[in-house]
């Protein structure tokens, strides 16, 4: 190849050094001789836009050419790339590289040749080269930018954040919004530019290797990914289209694939002038014809995609490259067309044998450099795949054919169908690793897609591989096309990896509105199966009530072993906590575990008798509850001493939070564990809250139950003993809930020094658009009795709010100002040293703010005096909304002060004042006291909308969120979703959810179904999530009654 000439700078794009290119010849073959002659120039377009121009022989064939582009990139993997042209007839065609150019490109001055992937292997991992993950990365942008990658709105945001990571860096939203304004990665970009910085801010630290990678993972799962869609009718003259993939051909209509044949399947392909024919291996299950056919627009376009299909086969199922059929000695008949150039197997058996030098390249728009690096070990093959037969104008595949490592996977579906709909879908063919190497450690592995957008991770925490699981796919469209066998897919079970959004291969901080997806090991079950396996509960209400008590006090029990087993592990590690403090928590603590553990067993035992799991019931001995709670009440008394030590041990933990910055880092980091699922603080308060829960459990029981119930004395007994408890209580857990409120709050926000002082009371905390010379401007208010805070949202990594200024009560007026600001739902407040007009959301919003600051200035008005300042060095904003016009309100600077403990604090991004920051709403104490009331436990079937099958979930209700765990054993949630701003129905008749006891979750275009498993489970379900939605969700729902016959 010596005669190839290139312009002066080879490797200049990427920056590679020049070298003298890898070969694709097998050991001990020699390359053709290239022919000598005149030159003629070819101009390149590369996957980055760029054109690179090459001067090879006339008569060079076109595997000269390819092999000039890939020596100039330093291209390892080329063999997955191609150079497709327009043809004389204008017709993209691939570049035949056995045929000499010249016969192929007949005015190359005027032709761009583009260099293009041409085979999307079924698994990204097994491309071992970062320079290829990044070329198929660009593919990927380059297939969105042109509408070829159709997939929903959270996908493509999905997907252009990780280019976004890959070229820009880390977040910043004013470059993000930017780089964005510049860039088009998609039409009708705008409408997505919100999703795509939120989605970005997940992406800290991913180096432009990794967001290649997660970019891939997303991508493989769309149903379009790596498709090109040749139009064609059926016998029927049905219009749809013809792809070609690794599995076999595909068949579209639209967008959407209505049917598969696996290679496996596939005896034969040929075409016949403009007919496209596919001959299927006989099978004595299927009643339909062997022989397809398929009508295409001309015989050219028919011969060309005859010709990818025949590639695409020698690709992915041979061992290596077919031998040329001899000449016949008088005419040939047919096309003497075959596959040229190595297999994917050969491919990895290369790279695996290290034939190459590491190299850096230079990404073009990254404004890192990246060293090439072998990332992951290639496939084993595990089945011996037979050499190609060629016929004359048409493929014969072998019988036992299978792709290299015995994978036959056929293209995911788009990411809102395979990944939200069939939650549970799985990892591909191994465990995939990382660019960087780094291993997986244990989590949830899922996908971010339109249905599972709101679900929130709760600790930053890596994916791991699913075991392989079958999946099916649906047979619709043309009478023709649908009466075929499922069974023509054939093959190999395919297999499917789901990544979550906010997951690379290094640990990453989670969104507050992205996390993975919960997912179970046996896969979503299908109904007829569940049902079947339902078991056949009593069913009388008391049962129910019973039972309530029964799955609660597990996740008590699990909240308790947070503090006695785990924390106190982690406190025994290290020499950080005074010995005073450690024996004032856990001492106090442990007995109520032990006692609880003890009361959970009874609980247990008295269900399962009432179940009749002996004949206990057929007396009616044990279908009771009362005297086992009035019981175990009169032993929780026996505890009061300890409870009354848990306020005590949480102003102590503050105290010593704040005096000792070990202790500080060691709370801050065992926050951060996944088992502490809520702020540790919250733990600490469960023993007060829990006495709460018994006096609801028996107040619903005793209201149930006539006064001649043999329960019904037990009932009362055991509620006026713990209605005693609790009022002694009371004052304190109140004052409590206060106290643990706004030590949350401080480590929410920055600038403030003395936010918790005596007498200062939590009221609201809720997202309003403060009105500045710059127009709306979206800011969080905190509302206390006498001073109400507004703040901005920071752009460091511990995602905390910047305080901008703060407004005391004392001596503020408050007014509406719709009409003379022209902004709905307007309110202006006016202090004594400034004033400020806020808008908020919706009407219903305004009225909760308006009602909550009247109730506080008027508290302010009572107290001595105006509040004490008490932020650090935010100096109040004392500009009018005229005054403000060159008032930046920046953001940038949150380099500003803050204590010397939350200096480097790293911080979740789900607490609930970002989830007001992203719903843009409120929530007040009040709201938080209704909360801590109503937690609920239990086993709930979910559903997505668009999906068949339910899946059984453990489900935690507390603190506004739906926290969801395999099962009740599972010591942390896999996920959580934060219920402020849903709203909450029951499906209609044109949902087509013909089930009992389903309610309805839906945020915008979010939307889960989730199944109880009796009447009153589905009220008390409905109950406790109805306090946490949206004010509208809060309005009357209908009951299960008014919206089922049953």
């Amino acid at each position: 190849m010596g005669e190839i000439e290139q312009r002066p700078t080879p490797g200049s794009r990427l920056g590679a050094p020049e070298n003298s290119g890898i070969s694709t010849l097998e050991h001990g073959q020699k390359p053709p001789p290239t022919p000598s002659g005149k030159l003629m120039s070819i101009k390149i377009q590369m996957l980055d836009d760029t054109q690179e121009a090459f001067e090879v022989p006339q008569r060079a064939p076109g595997k000269v050419l390819l092999d000039a582009v890939c020596n100039h990139l330093n291209l390892v993997e080329g063999d997955y790339f191609g150079l497709e042209f327009p043809d004389h007839k204008k017709i993209t065609v691939w570049l035949d590289l056995l045929k000499p150019i010249v016969k192929q490109i007949r005015r190359p001055k005027h032709v761009v040749v583009k260099f293009v992937v041409k085979f999307f292997p079924p698994d990204h991992t097994q491309l071992q080269e970062e320079l290829t993950r990044y070329l198929f990365a660009l593919q990927v942008k380059q297939d969105l930018a042109q509408g070829r990658l159709a997939c929903n709105d959270n996908s493509a945001a999905l997907l252009i954040s990780h280019i976004v990571q890959s070229e820009i860096g880390d977040f910043d939203e004013a470059s993000d919004r930017e780089h964005l304004a510049k860039n088009k990665y998609i039409p009708q970009q705008d409408a997505l530019e919100d999703k795509i910085v939120e989605f970005h801010h997940n992406h800290i630290g991913q180096t432009p290797a990794e967001s290649d990678f997660q970019l891939l993972e997303i991508a493989r799962k769309l149903e379009m990914y790596g498709v090109r869609l040749h139009p064609a009718k059926d016998r029927e003259g049905t219009k749809i289209n013809l792809a070609v993939a690794n599995t076999g051909i595909l068949v579209f209509q639209g967008f959407t694939k209505i049917n598969a044949f696996n290679w496996a399947k596939v005896r034969k392909l040929s075409f016949k002038r403009k007919r496209f024919l596919i001959k299927l291996r006989p099978d004595v299950n299927s009643s339909y014809q062997d022989t397809l056919e398929f009508l295409m627009a001309s015989r050219d376009f028919c011969k060309s995609f005859w010709k990818i299909c025949v590639e695409h086969h020698a690709f992915f199922r041979l061992f290596e490259e077919p031998k040329p059929k001899p000449k016949p000695v008088l005419f040939s008949r047919g096309s003497s067309f075959r596959f040229s150039g190595r297999t994917q197997k050969q491919v990895l058996d290369y790279v695996k044998e290290g034939g190459h030098k590491k190299v850096q390249f230079e990404r073009k728009h990254s404004k890192i450099h990246s060293i090439r690096s072998l990332a992951t070990q290639p496939s084993e093959p595990n089945s011996e795949v037979p050499k190609q037969a060629q016929q004359s104008g048409s493929l014969t595949l072998g019988e036992g054919s299978e792709p290299p490592g015995g994978q036959s996977c056929p293209q995911g579906g788009d990411l809102a169908t395979v990944s939200a709909e069939d939650a549970e879908r799985q990892r591909g063919p191994g465990p995939s690793r990382s660019p960087a190497g780094s291993t997986k450690g244990d989590g949830a592995s899922g996908a971010a897609a339109e249905e599972d957008e709101e679900l929130v991770k709760d600790r930053p925490q890596q994916s791991r591989p699913r075991p392989p699981q079958p999946s099916t796919g649906s047979l619709t469209g043309s009478p023709h096309l649908s009466e075929l066998s499922i069974n023509s897919q054939g093959g190999t079970a395919p297999t499917n990896a789901i990544l979550s959004p906010n997951l690379s291969p290094d640990t990453k901080q989670a969104s507050p509105l992205v996390s993975p997806l919960l997912n179970d090991q046996s896969g979503p079950r299908a109904e007829d199966e569940d049902d079947g396996r339902r078991k056949r509960f009593p069913t009388d209400k008391a049962y129910f009530i019973a039972k309530e008590v029964s799955t609660t006090e597990r996740t008590y029990l699990k909240d308790l072993e947070v503090i006695t087993s785990w924390f106190q592990s982690t406190v025994s590690k290290e020499d950080s906590m005074p010995e005073s403090l450690k024996s004032l928590i856990f001492p106090n603590f442990e007995p109520l575990h032990k006692f609880h553990t003890n009361f959970l067993k009874e609980i247990e035992q008295r269900l399962a008798l009432w179940e009749g799991r002996s004949n206990a019931h057929i007396r009616g001995d044990y279908q009771r509850i009362g005297d086992v709670m009035l019981k175990n009440i009169q032993g929780m008394k026996q505890l009061a001493a300890h409870l009354w030590k848990h306020s005590e041990a949480l102003e102590a933990l503050e105290t010593g939070i704040r005096g000792s910055r070990r202790l500080e880092s060691l709370c801050r980091d065992f926050e951060l564990q996944k088992v502490c699922y809520l702020p540790l603080n919250t733990f600490l308060l469960r023993p007060l809250h829990r006495l709460m829960h018994y006096k609801q459990v028996l107040e619903r029981l005793c209201k149930h139950y006539p006064p001649s119930h043999s329960d019904f004395r037990d009932c009362r007994a055991a509620l006026a003993e713990i209605t005693e408890m609790v009022a002694q209580l009371h004052g304190t857990m109140i004052k409590m809930e206060n106290f643990q409120k706004l030590h949350e709050l401080k480590k929410d926000l920055i600038g403030v020094d003395n936010l918790v002082i005596p007498g200062r009371e939590f009221i609201r905390l809720g997202s309003l658009s403060k009105l500045s010379g710059k127009g709306l401007q979206q800011r969080m208010f905190f509302l206390f009795n006498d001073v109400l805070l507004y703040t901005s949202r920071g752009l460091t990594a511990s995602n905390q709010f910047k305080v901008h200024g703060q407004l005391p009560l004392y001596g503020m007026t408050m007014e509406e100002s719709e009409e003379e600001w022209g902004v709905p739902h307007c309110l202006t407040l006016r202090g004594q040293r400034q004033s400020i007009v806020v808008a908020a959301s919706s009407r219903p919003e305004m009225d909760k703010w308006v009602e909550d600051i009247q109730m506080a200035i008027d508290l302010a008005e009572k107290s001595s005096g105006p509040a004490p300042e008490f932020l650090a060095s935010s100096p109040p904003d004392n500009k009018s909304p005229e005054e403000a016009a060159g008032d930046q309100e920046s953001e940038d600077d949150l380099s500003a002060s803050r204590t010397s403990l939350e200096r480097q604090a790293p911080h979740r991004g789900n607490t609930m004042v970002h989830v007001c920051w992203h719903r843009n709403t409120s929530v007040s104490m009040v709201d938080f006291s209704v909360a801590v009331e109503n937690q609920l436990s239990g086993n709930l079937l979910r559903k997505f909308k668009n999906s068949n099958g339910w899946q059984k979930l453990w489900v935690v209700f507390t603190n506004f969120c739906l926290f969801f765990y395999k099962s009740h054993q599972d010591n942390h949630p896999l996920a959580s979703l934060p219920l402020l701003g849903y709203s909450l129905t029951i499906p209609s008749e044109s949902e087509d959810i013909h089930k009992d006891y389903v309610f309805k979750l839906h945020f915008k275009s979010h939307v889960y179904y989730f199944r109880a498993e009796s009447e009153y489970t589905f009220e008390r379900w409905m109950e406790v999530i109805r306090s946490a939605t949206s004010s509208a969700s809060r309005a009357h729902a209908p009951s299960h009654k008014e919206s089922h016959v049953y």
